[in-house]
């Protein structure tokens, strides 16, 4: 039993050590490979740094507005008898735009118009009688009431007579109208609405931490999706003299010509305030930032020599983003005119990770487009 025993314990120490020699071997010739494989050699694009010019800005969105604008409507009730323009045209400042029937108050008119020469005259007999002493005070008192309630009367009528002939209150374009012949109108009704579009407005909101920044007079650059191609340039015209509180905004209006007849009110509209432009300074694609929640960095080739043979190793380095505009980036860190840096491949790349610079033309357009 004890010699089963002994056995039983040898054959076990030699399964277990086989097992545990085999994985140290294993182990050992890992190790050997890792050790003599090559270092990786990642892929990546680089530009070098220039000094360059750059144009900050404030960036607001908005509406467009027009100079003045307007919904033309009624203020007495009535029945439509003309109208006097077409859709989509060009008044000027005081042209019919539409009359509502008006021959009742006409015709009062005309009745009170006719007595009012009578009451005249009566009230200047009278008058010449009271110089005479042959009438009283109050005789006289009474026919001057009279008449100056006749001379009331007609200035009412003729008010109302007006009212009823509705003109254009500016010059600038009509929409279309949505009233028509013979319909009758109650008070207020919408019949067309009126703009004056020779120059437009545009209304946004900036932090009032920009405050300083701005001032009546600076030139603000408009950006609309109807014409992306186009740069719409105005100046600001206003500000608001006090902050929004709720939100720390304050309200800015900016004026643009509007010769053209591009921008339309109610465009949505992107607009950047221009200042001061800086110079030599550092400018660098977004691409090559790698922001992260602890700081933003970028990547420095930096060209040494070993073993007689140029490498390329990257150095990541901080830095701070003062700006961003499109695809470029004001940035600031210990940087200087002439490094060069990683603009993609970022992903795969450590401290001291060797690279190679390569050409990147994906973004470059093909002079040709391929066949399907």
């Amino acid at each position: 039993m004890k010699k089963w025993f002994v056995i039983m314990l040898i054959i076990a120490l030699l399964a277990f050590g086989t097992v545990i020699g085999f994985n140290w071997f294993v182990q050992q010739k890992t190790k050997e490979a890792i050790a003599n494989m090559p270092e990786a050699v990642y892929p990546v694009t680089a530009v070098k740094l220039e000094p360059t010019n750059w144009q900050p800005t404030i960036d607001a969105i908005g509406f467009i507005e027009p100079n003045q604008g307007v919904t033309i409507a009624n203020e007495v009730s009535g029945i439509v008898t003309s109208i006097d323009f077409e859709n989509g045209a060009q008044v000027q400042q005081g042209d019919m735009l539409i009359q509502l029937d008006s021959e009742v108050q006409k015709a009062n008119l005309k009745a009170q118009q006719v007595q009012l020469p009578a009451m005249k005259a009566d009230y200047e007999r009278l008058l010449r009688l009271y110089k005479q002493k042959s009438v009283s005070q109050q005789d006289l008192d009474n026919a001057q009431a009279k008449y100056m309630a006749m001379q009331a009367d007609i200035a009412s009528l003729e008010a109302t007579i007006n009212q009823r002939q509705i003109e254009a209150p500016f010059s600038g374009s009509l929409g279309i109208r949505s009233v028509n012949l013979g319909q009758y109108l109650q008070v207020g009704t919408n019949i067309v609405r009126l703009e004056d579009t020779s120059s437009m407005k545009l209304r946004f909101t900036v932090p009032q931490t920009q405050l300083s920044r701005i001032a009546v007079g600076q030139p603000v650059h408009i950006y609309v999706d109807a014409y992306p191609q186009d740069v719409f340039t105005g100046q600001i015209a206003a500000i608001e003299p006090a902050v929004f509180y709720q939100s720390g905004l304050i309200q800015v209006q900016a004026r643009i010509p509007n010769a053209d007849g591009k921008l339309r009110s109610g465009m949505f509209a992107k607009a950047a305030i221009i200042l001061p432009e800086l110079t030599n300074q550092l400018v660098v694609p977004q691409t090559a930032i790698n922001f992260a929640l602890y700081g933003n960095t970028i990547y420095i080739i930096d060209t040494q020599e070993k073993d007689g043979k140029v490498e390329k190793r990257v150095k990541q380095v901080n830095v701070n983003v003062v700006e961003r505009n499109g695809n470029n980036a004001l940035i600031t860190g210990d940087l200087k005119a002439g490094d060069e840096i990683v603009t993609s491949g970022l992903v795969r790349l450590s401290n001291h990770s060797l690279v190679k610079v390569t050409e990147n033309d994906a973004m470059k357009l093909p002079a040709q487009m391929p066949a399907l």
